[in-house]
């Protein structure tokens, strides 16, 4: 390591696997790469960390929960915080040293993670969510958003595509509980189904079904189109938060029939794009950057999406896909356009090297060394404030 860079300690106490923890991983190991020396604080029982490829960077368990001290945090340290934590320890990490909050997520209602107010400085990994944590008042953002990079390998198996876990289970609530504990007997009565892809023109969620993404919404308003269009089938692969959240999106799709499939989980993921003739993104204003964009477009998938940020900081309109106007103001006019352009036309994104190259792990691992070179020069000058 080098001698002026002090250790950074990145902070996630989320209990389940989600874009946030990819992005956790994937940045702690571009700075290691870089001769920064990174620590990874994770939630108690949140074993899925093992499974994402850090190399040699340090991983330690802490109950976020009950403790409101995390020992062992040399001085200097940068600390990096990606998730909600108790206020308590913010403000004492705030105390003492310099504290970088990741912006993960846009800001559209007022909850705002308190993390976000008790950061030194925001790191927001779009120019999307840099605008909305500007709107809602924050003068601590940084100028150079993070951005993103595809890191396919560390989930690329080599195997086929099977169905996986549907729901992540809310143990809060008491349905979900019971649910979780039948699903090992209902799997073993019912084999999981393997993956064919079918003939037609093949679209594809490849996301958590998570509430910020709003597919309930985002098909509600596509439905018409969609039901205009017979031969197109929807594939969709990602677990969904809780089991409501799950019967709502089965609901909404109802209308398409067999014509749309659920596939629950996959590690895979780039088998599953493979077999996608394009991408569907969620709706845009809750989004924060959309890796699974990202991950589409180096595998070669071209991508259907809202004309919004921060698709259109991820996108080549007819370059690397096709954007459409929001279906919710036009009925889903301009997606029946956008399905006529992606019939006539179907592009590749590997071939826009030059835009690709934005979101290479060179492209990354650079901006990442300048932010974070630039935060430690704030600790070696005047402190940790």
């Amino acid at each position: 390591m080098l001698p002026d860079r002090p250790p950074i300690f990145h902070l996630n106490s989320s209990p389940t696997l989600g874009g946030a923890e990819v992005y956790t991983g994937f940045l702690a190991h571009a700075l290691q790469e870089g001769g920064w020396r990174n620590v990874i604080v994770t939630g108690r029982n949140a074993s899925w960390w093992r499974d994402i490829q850090h190399g040699d960077i340090e991983l330690r368990e802490h109950d976020f929960r009950v403790r409101d001290d995390i020992a062992g945090i040399p001085d200097d340290a940068l600390i990096c915080v990606h998730a909600p934590l108790p206020k308590g320890l913010l403000d004492r990490l705030a105390a003492r040293h310099r504290v970088l909050g990741l912006g993960h997520q846009a800001v559209y209602s007022s909850s705002i993670p308190y993390y976000y107010r008790a950061a030194h400085r925001l790191l927001p990994v779009s120019a999307h969510v840099a605008a909305t944590l500007r709107a809602a008042g924050f003068s601590t953002v940084h100028e150079t958003p993070l951005l993103g990079v595809a890191e396919l390998g560390r989930r690329d198996t080599g195997a086929g595509i099977r169905q996986g876990a549907m729901v992540e289970w809310d143990q809060r609530k008491t349905r979900d509980r019971l649910l979780a504990w039948g699903e090992p007997f209902i799997e073993w009565m019912m084999p999981r189904r393997i993956f064919a892809k079918r003939l037609g023109l093949t679209l594809g969620v490849v996301s958590r079904l998570a509430p910020l993404k709003q597919f309930p919404a985002l098909f509600t308003a596509l439905m018409p189109a969609l039901l205009r269009q017979p031969d197109v089938n929807l594939e969709v692969f990602g677990s969904a938060i809780g089991y409501r959240a799950y019967r709502e999106l089965r609901r909404v799709l109802a209308p398409l029939g067999q014509r749309a499939r659920f596939w629950g989980f996959q590690s895979n993921v780039g088998a599953v794009y493979a077999e996608l003739d394009y991408l569907l993104t969620g709706l845009p204003e809750r989004e924060a950057l959309g890796l699974n964009v990202i991950e589409a477009q180096q595998c070669g998938t071209p991508v259907l999406a809202p004309a919004a940020p921060p698709f259109t900081e991820t996108m080549i309109d007819g370059v690397t896909g096709y954007l459409y106007a929001d279906p919710r103001e036009d009925r889903g006019a301009g997606f029946q356009s956008a399905l006529e352009r992606a019939r006539a036309m179907r592009p590749d994104p590997r071939f826009a090297t030059e835009h690709l190259q934005r979101f290479s792990f060179a492209a990354f691992r650079a901006r990442a060394d300048a932010v974070f070179a630039a935060e430690a020069v704030q600790v070696a000058s005047s402190g940790h404030a």
